[in-house]
């Protein structure tokens, strides 16, 4: 068997959680990642290799669908599975804050997904199993005596009904949080895998198999069969959270999570897609990467080599709609963002949240998806009254973030440049600047640190100040399973905003990515 390079990962940027499907005429594969509290919800990516991938689709674009009213940092949409059966398409996921376990379907993937169907299974990471002509759903749910692990019912799979009691299935291998089931009939096998260890250093991916579909299952004697723990490369951590795919050559591959580390034991990019080849053993057990751990450099027999579209490294808001790689915090009022109104800019209007109230205030944004990489845009924003303000940002959370913009106070504008992490909030410049005179504004990223620069000319700017990527990380926030955003924002400070923001253009460009260093620091 022929191994060909590539590198990992296969979808940079906050992508947690992936599953996978074949497309239904075989020819590609689509796959799904969670999304939180950003909105539209549940990212649809399609490839015809498994490496190289393009957005093309949300699952989750209604509200009636996707309900993130006030629900935290990292609440919300947790872990998809998408599964194709006899043409149509299938996605269950957890709103983890609004309603549970749902699903929706369609039978065009690029086009509208239905409402969601509810099921009365309590947990998160739901999946289910097309066998036989039954339909089976599981996910992480404990046993009735609170053991955790995995249980599963058979339901209509046209209304979401349970057609059986719910049934326990596996505790896991022995770690803490068995969580993310996946079931595959596979020969004369059922085969479970699940992760464990919890979504930090400690996780892993484990498996099990049974005659039965109900059990009982017994643990693979290779255990883990996919873990990136006490890893001689410390620069990729957290791998699990697997799904497995046959690809057309009969090859078994598995995308799964890791943790690019920007220095040691810290990442603020977030929780990636990667890609690796699934052997099995003599008696018949799946190993992910030959139970070796993931690297950056990975290598497999990989498929003919697929174009897919690139997102746009900077985008001049020509269209009369925002690129996909554009996401909002939670549902947003739409009347605040406007292509139209100045044909080749995006207009922002502010309301009164600003970016450190859970709500949705007026920000669009990207995942930040290189660590050395520098985004630029150019505002022209009149504030009327004060505390109207407009600028850039790059965020974890409300409470974990950098923004650089104007603000209008004591009837003056000035360029500010302000931190917070947490209850620590810095203002490290306020310089007056004109009224009339649009201003660009960028951040330089580099693996430990944002340089933040501005201007009235793109080629002459100064710089503003600087910000550690260390408080934007996900180990330092605490429980936070996204990763960095970056875009604009628009805010009245406490009420409502009359003037507007246009931006000419957002850019995201990648630069010459410096590599990791074991640092202690």
């Amino acid at each position: 068997m022929k191994l060909q390079a590539y590198e990992n990962p296969v979808l940079r940027g906050f992508s947690g959680d992936p599953s996978i499907c074949r497309s239904a005429d075989g020819r590609g594969y689509y796959l799904v990642t969670s999304s939180f509290e950003y909105f539209p919800g549940v990212p649809l990516h399609y490839s015809e290799d498994l490496v190289h991938w393009e957005l093309v689709n949300y699952v989750l674009k209604r509200r009636e669908q996707l309900d993130l009213t006030d629900v935290p940092p990292s609440g919300g949409l947790w872990a998809p599975t998408i599964r194709c059966h006899e043409g149509r398409y299938y996605m269950t996921t957890t709103n983890r804050t609004m309603g549970g376990n749902f699903y929706v379907w369609t039978d065009d993937p690029r086009g509208d997904w239905s409402d969601p169907v509810f099921v009365d299974l309590d947990g998160i990471d739901p999946s289910f199993t097309f066998d036989g002509g039954h339909v089976y759903y599981y996910g992480a749910c404990p046993a009735p005596d609170g053991t955790p692990g995995i249980s599963m019912m058979e339901i209509d799979i046209a209304t979401g009904k349970a057609l059986t009691d719910i049934r326990f299935l596996w505790a896991g291998s022995g770690n803490r949080s068995p969580e993310a089931p996946h079931i595959y009939h596979i020969g004369d096998w059922y085969y479970l895998t699940i992760a464990e260890g919890g979504t930090q250093f400690g996780h892993m991916e484990t498996a099990a198999r049974s005659r039965n579909i109900w059990g009982p299952y017994e643990g693979a004697p290779c255990n883990p069969i996919l873990t990136n723990v006490h890893t001689r490369n410390p620069e990729i951590q957290c791998t699990g959270h697997s799904d497995l795919i046959q690809d057309q050559n009969g090859n078994w591959w598995a995308v799964h999570i890791g943790l690019r580390m920007a220095q040691k034991y810290l990442s603020h990019i977030g929780r990636e897609t990667f890609l690796s080849p699934v052997s099995w053993t003599e008696d018949g057990w799946p190993v992910i990467n030959g139970r070796r751990w993931v690297e950056i450099e990975s290598a497999g027999p990989l498929l003919p080599a697929y174009e897919a579209k690139e997102e746009p490294v900077r985008d001049d808001f020509e269209g009369d709609q925002l690129e996909l790689c554009w996401n909002y915090l939670r549902n947003p009022d739409l009347s605040r963002y406007n292509l139209k109104e100045r044909p080749g800019c995006l207009t922002l209007r502010g309301s009164a949240l600003r970016l450190d109230d859970i709500g949705s205030p007026t920000v669009v944004c990207r995942r930040q998806k290189y660590f050395d990489c520098h985004m630029t845009a150019k505002m022209e924003f009149l504030p009327e009254q004060d505390g109207e303000e407009a600028g850039i940002a790059v965020f974890l959370s409300n409470e974990f973030y950098y923004k650089i913009g104007k603000r209008r106070e004591n009837g003056e504008d000035f360029l500010v440049l302000e931190k917070r992490a947490e209850d620590f909030y810095q203002q490290v410049c306020k310089i007056s600047v004109e009224h009339e005179k649009p201003l660009y504004l960028g951040i330089q990223a580099e693996r430990l640190r944002y340089t933040f620069r501005w201007g009235y000319e793109e080629s002459d700017v100064a710089i503003a100040g600087y910000a550690s990527t260390r408080f934007l990380s996900c180990e330092v926030a605490g429980r936070s399973f996204t990763g960095a955003f970056a875009g604009m924002y628009a805010t009245g400070n406490g009420r409502d905003s009359a003037a507007k923001a246009a931006f000419d253009f957002f850019e995201m460009k990648p630069d010459e990515e410096s590599r990791f260093a074991d640092l202690a620091t």
